[in-house]
C-alpha cells in the first residue's frame, strides 16, 4: 500500500499536479482547499485516471484554526500521514489604496493566505506524521527573494519556518524543505494580471527563455518527499529558469 500524502491547494495548478504525481505512484492523497466543487472535480479526475479511491478531499479554510483542526482530525482518523505539502495560498492582495488601513489589510490578507495556511495545517498534522520518514514540503516563491513585499515577505517567512521545522524534527527522522518556483504557466495565480505582455516579461527574465510548468514543480516536490531525500532538510530549492539566482 502506498504512502499517505496531504496536499493543500490541491485542486488546481501546482497542487493538482503534485497530487497527480503521487497518485500515479499509487499513493493515497488527500487534497485540501476552500472550494468544494473544485476539489471534488479534481479528485474525480485523478481517480478516473489513476485508480478509484486513491484521492480524497476535505474542504477547509486553512487560515482558520477551527477549520484546520477539523480537517486535520478527519485526515488523521484514517491513520498516520507520510507527507505534508503546503501549497495553498497566493498573492491575494496585490494592491492597496495607499492608506495605512489599506496597506495593513494587504499584508494581513497575504499573511493569512500564505503563512497561516501552511503553519496551521503543518502543526495540526505534526503529531500524526510518520516517524521516521515523514516529509514536509512548503511552497515558497521567487518573490521571497525579490518581492513584492506583502506577498514575498510571507513566502520568506516560510523559509524560516522550514528551518525551524528541520531543526525541531530532524532527530525524529522527519525532514522539512521548501520549493520556490518562478513563473509557472497553467495556474490560477496571476488571474487577470496574466496578460500576454506580462507573461512575455516573466519569460524574458529567465535564462532558458521558457516558462515553468506545474509538473516540473511537482517533480521537485516528489523528490523532496521521497525516501531518497532523507539527507535533504532545511533547504530551499529554487526553480525559476535562472530568473533569480538562489542563495
Amino acid at each position: 500500500m502506498g504512502r499517505r500524502i496531504v496536499v493543500s491547494g490541491g485542486g488546481t495548478g501546482i497542487g493538482l499536479a503534485t497530487a497527480e504525481s503521487f497518485a500515479a505512484d499509487g499513493d493515497r492523497v488527500v487534497i485540501v482547499g476552500r472550494r468544494t466543487e473544485v476539489l471534488r472535480a479534481a479528485a474525480d479526475k485523478l481517480n478516473a485516471t489513476h485508480g478509484d479511491g486513491l484521492v480524497t478531499w476535505t474542504a477547509a479554510d486553512l487560515s482558520d484554526p477551527g477549520q484546520t483542526r477539523r480537517a486535520a482530525d478527519e485526515i488523521a482518523a484514517d491513520g498516520p500521514v507520510d507527507v505534508i505539502v503546503t501549497n495553498a495560498g497566493g498573492n491575494v492582495a496585490p494592491g492597496n489604496d495607499g492608506t495605512l488601513e489599506g496597506i495593513a489589510d494587504q499584508y494581513q490578507r497575504n499573511f493569512a493566505a500564505n503563512v497561516l495556511t501552511a503553519v496551521l495545517l503543518t502543526e495540526a498534522l505534526i503529531p500524526h506524521i510518520a516517524r521516521p520518514g515523514g516529509r514536509i514540503v512548503h511552497l515558497s516563491s521567487v518573490a521571497a527573494l525579490r518581492g513584492p513585499g506583502s506577498y514575498g515577505g510571507t513566502k520568506a517567512a516560510l523559509h524560516t519556518y522550514t528551518f525551524e521545522l528541520a531543526k525541531r524534527l530532524g532527530a525524529e527522522g522527519v525532514t522539512a524543505n521548501a520549493v520556490a518556483p518562478g513563473y509557472v504557466e497553467d495556474t490560477e495565480f496571476f488571474g487577470e494580471r496574466g496578460t500576454p505582455e506580462f507573461i512575455a516579461q516573466q519569460i524574458g527574465q529567465t535564462l532558458t527563455g521558457q516558462p515553468g510548468v506545474p509538473a516540473e514543480i511537482a517533480a521537485a516536490i516528489r523528490y523532496l518527499a521521497s525516501p531518497e531525500a532523507a539527507y535533504v532538510t532545511g533547504q530551499v530549492l529554487h526553480i525559476n529558469g535562472g530568473a533569480q539566482y538562489g542563495r
